[in-house]
């Protein structure tokens, strides 16, 4: 993996991502914050529906731009969160890590959750 891209992925916190909307098949780009838990990244917001969340539903491969540090395009995919478990851990850490004592029960049953996966990020991606 570009050095650049892994500092980004370690440091930075805003990206951008475009989406496939469910509906008209169109690109969907939206600004979003982006989680590393456990070596892991996530992708989540506010309880509520969201769109990103339901085209993610329906086409989990996106597109992940880095814009802050570093500038790339990473294709991705998303892994959807739906075991409640998993989720209360997932949510209670990123909650943690961002010092927010929201009420983590509604954040359990309502706020979308992805995990983001990066395929063959060494090999296909460049710099822009």
């Amino acid at each position: 993996m570009d050095e650049r891209i892994a500092q980004a992925l370690a440091r930075d916190q805003v990206i951008d991502i475009t989406t496939t909307g469910r509906k008209s098949g169109q690109p969907r780009r939206i600004e979003i914050w982006f989680h590393r838990w456990n070596g892991r990244y996530y992708i989540t917001g506010l309880p509520g529906r969201r769109d990103w969340y339901a085209n993610l539903l329906a086409n989990p491969d996106f597109t992940f731009h880095l814009k802050q540090s570093a500038q790339a395009d990473l294709p991705a995919r998303a892994r959807p969160i739906l075991d409640e478990a998993e989720r209360r851990a997932i949510l209670a850490g990123i909650l943690q890590s961002l010092k927010r004592d929201d009420d983590l029960d509604e954040w359990v049953a309502r706020s979308p959750l992805v995990e983001v996966g990066f395929g063959g990020i060494g090999e296909q991606v460049e710099p822009r």
